[in-house]
């Protein structure tokens, strides 16, 4: 009977790291016993493996041998004797989901020691308890979404109680894909005394919380959010079954976005792209854009070398094909099928070497994954994009006022909103791209309004009021504010639907969006 000692390592792990710490612990109580954490820990270790476990409401025989086999000589030796059929009947796993559905009494003691005494203890616990959910999740050969989305949203539960503490500890909080190798003095260790790599070398990979943390931070996007963690998720439970020489499901990484313009594509593909090469699904991570123009040539036996020239310029990381449904369209004599003859093949040669994820209007991108038998089987998963609602879109504005050192009083939030309202919900709605033209709409006439004054304060400099924000299309000005028009929106036409992009311009915004880069939610 083979066994998968997967679980054993983990725990093994998790019971070696936080036993010293808890000990550590008890010892700084009143009336503290340090010779109990052993036994807590390895208590704690079984009931988040059966939470783990019970995440899919099913308990495998395989999780259940890992499970019998690894906590018999460290909790109940008569799990040694137990079959698979056994455990499940006396329901050992049954309803343990419960464990995941908050922090755990460890993790809140811990997590007060962080706060009193600026340790990293509860970050420690953090990294080995997310390293023994990815085994579990691991000990089948097919993954759920119901295990993946408890991962998620435990991961979630845990860190967001971390990032709370920020300020107050100097701990690095890194993924499950990399814990220290030890912790001491109850804190974990980090790489700041490691000589920085040479100026030609790439940077290091990002930790994974650290590119999650800053997908969750971007306004709105729930279940794209949700999706991106699944596929992250996914990954790293395969990276586990691969180092352990373990069957791995092969699964496309290729993917569609659909949605309108400025609802985030591209942001969410630049930190896929990062997510991917911290996995190592990839060796670089850069995201490579292009589009019908980049791709399709005006010759015979053109295009295909064009299409090669491009995946060779995202060769080890994301290549995001905007508007790829564009590629469908045109006469006969047109090139675009050939383009995409050239992308399927390209995917299959080089499926260890890139990920391509195809962009744009949901309808029209179904066009595009049914032009070739060989893409919906490259592309089998498709996220969407909702349009942002008037009130991510009034949050969008005032970050951007924030980035840019503006203040909003409420009667400017008022009209914002107000403005957002009145604009028609239809195809190509500009989402964050209309919140920036407002934004940059409403800075220049402020600056048109201020120039009248002969001695501004610094708070009417920075204070975007009222009647900076331009009035509703079809209604009357409001009295003593600016005349400027108000910005537009470029739709795309019913034949060919195409996403505007900003041109180069030289307001009073550019230098801050120069050193600050772009904008999260204006992409596409």
């Amino acid at each position: 009977m083979n066994i998968d000692l997967g679980l054993e390592v983990a725990v093994s792990e998790f019971v070696r790291v936080l036993t010293p710490i808890l000990a550590e612990v008890y010892d700084g109580l009143p009336g503290g016993n340090p010779d109990k954490a052993y036994g807590d820990v390895v208590v704690e270790a079984f009931n988040l493996s059966c939470g783990f476990i019970d995440a899919d409401g099913r308990a495998s025989d395989d999780e259940l041998r890992a499970l019998l086999h690894t906590f018999a000589p460290l909790l109940d030796a008569r799990f040694a004797t137990l079959s698979p059929a056994e455990a499940r009947a006396k329901a050992i796993t049954v309803a343990q989901r419960r464990v995941l559905s908050k922090p755990t009494a460890m993790f809140d003691v811990l997590l007060a020691v962080d706060r009193n005494q600026g340790t990293a203890c509860a970050t420690a616990y953090y990294q080995h308890a997310m390293a023994l959910g990815h085994m579990v999740a691991s000990l089948d050969a097919a993954t759920s979404r119901s295990e993946l989305l408890a991962l998620d949203d435990f991961r979630s539960l845990l860190f967001h109680k971390l990032q709370s503490l920020a300020d107050k500890t100097a701990a690095s909080i890194t993924g499950p894909e990399g814990p220290p190798e030890a912790v001491g003095n109850a804190a974990a260790q980090t790489a700041a005394g490691e000589a920085p790599p040479p100026a030609e070398e790439m940077s290091p990979a990002r930790p994974l919380d650290e590119l999650l943390a800053e997908l969750d931070a971007l306004v709105g996007m729930t279940e794209v959010k949700r999706e991106i963690k699944l596929v992250a998720n996914l990954i790293a439970v395969q990276n586990l079954r691969a180092e352990r020489k373990l069957p791995v499901l092969e699964t496309s990484r290729h993917l569609v976005f659909t949605g309108n313009p400025g609802t985030g594509k591209t942001t969410v593909a630049r930190l896929l792209a990062e997510i991917y090469r911290t996995l190592k699904v990839v060796d670089r991570g850069q995201l490579v854009e292009t589009d019908r123009s980049g791709l399709v040539a005006g010759f015979v036996g053109h295009t295909a070398l064009k299409v090669t020239e491009v995946f060779d310029r995202a060769d080890q990381g994301v290549l995001l094909i905007d508007e790829a449904y564009s590629l469908v369209r045109g006469s006969e004599s047109d090139f675009g099928q050939e383009a995409i003859d050239t992308i399927v093949k390209l995917v299959e040669d080089r499926r260890d070497r890139i990920v391509v994820i195809a962009a744009g209007y949901p309808d029209e991108m179904d066009q595009f994954v049914n032009a070739n038998p060989g893409l919906k089987s490259r592309f089998p998963r498709t996220i969407a994009f909702p349009d942002y609602s008037t009130d991510e879109l009034v949050v969008i504005f005032e970050r951007l006022g924030e980035r840019n050192h503006y203040n909003c009083d409420p009667d400017a939030i008022g009209r914002v909103r107000a403005w957002i309202d009145a604009q028609p919900r239809t195809k190509g709605f500009g989402n964050g791209r209309l919140a920036r033209n407002l934004f940059e709409e409403a800075a220049g006439r402020q600056a048109t309004r201020l120039v009248e004054l002969t001695e501004p304060t610094d708070e009417q400099l920075v204070t975007l009021t009222g009647a900076d924000i331009p009035d509703i299309p079809g209604t009357l000005p409001t009295p003593g504010t600016p005349t400027t028009p108000a910005p537009t929106e470029t739709h795309p036409t019913e034949t060919h639907p195409t996403e505007t992009h900003p041109t180069e311009t030289h307001s009073v915004l550019d230098q801050d969006r120069a050193a600050d880069g772009p904008d999260p939610h204006l992409d596409k």
